[in-house]
């Protein structure tokens, strides 16, 4: 059975929103698309390889979806690690309005979320894995469904745009497993999912 393994990029104020490029998402009249290129560097990028070492095959929330299909298919170099993989492996994309989708090898998933994506787990391969897909995430994190979460956070608060932990989130206790930090600033962290949160107390002794 293979692993549901998320890789999110946020700032310190939590937005996941249009890392990429300033065009990515402008929802809500988003301003600030393509914070994450500053801070590109060799460690930045020898981490992103390493986590595409590792994919049996994807699974992309719609918007994350269409923004890697206009992008991708077109990155053509197959020493190019990150394009080599996301051409060829299987592709599932979350959406009830995708009837047709064009990249090579893509699924439409629109049935029972937890029920499909413990499916696809149990039949792939290597790691599942999510990259971006923040409303995705989100409900995978509510069914407890991800192993894995790499969170990459950046030196920068931004103070609009979609957030990845909203009020109202399911309260889920993490376990770090790896971390690090790049030369510009980045650091990424590696949790395992390890349930509901503990709770205790600082209070002096009812006895003091």
């Amino acid at each position: 059975m293979g692993k549901l393994v998320s890789t999110l990029f946020v700032t310190l104020d939590g937005v996941y929103q249009a890392p990429g490029g300033r065009e990515e998402d402008t929802r809500g009249g988003f301003e600030h698309g393509g914070w994450v290129f500053p801070y590109a560097d060799e460690d930045f990028g020898q981490f992103i390889n390493e986590v595409f070492e590792r994919p049996g095959a994807f699974l992309l929330g719609r918007r994350t979806y269409d923004i890697f299909a206009a992008y991708w298919p077109k990155v053509t170099d197959p020493a190019d690690p990150v394009a080599s993989k996301l051409n060829a492996l299987p592709k599932y994309v979350v959406s009830s309005t995708l009837t047709d989708p064009e990249w090579a090898e893509t699924t439409v998933i629109s049935g029972d979320l937890a029920k499909e994506v413990t499916a696809l787990k149990e039949r792939t391969d290597g790691e599942l894995q999510i990259h971006g897909s923040g409303a995705l995430v989100r409900s995978l994190l509510a069914h407890d469904l991800i192993d894995t979460l790499h969170l990459l956070t950046f030196p920068v608060v931004l103070g609009t745009g979609h957030r990845l932990f909203a009020e109202g989130a399911v309260p889920t206790k993490f376990e770090l497993t790896a971390g690090r930090t790049t030369s510009k600033g980045v650091a990424i962290h590696s949790y395992h999912l390890a349930g509901r949160p503990d709770y205790g107390t600082f209070g002096l002794p009812e006895n003091a």
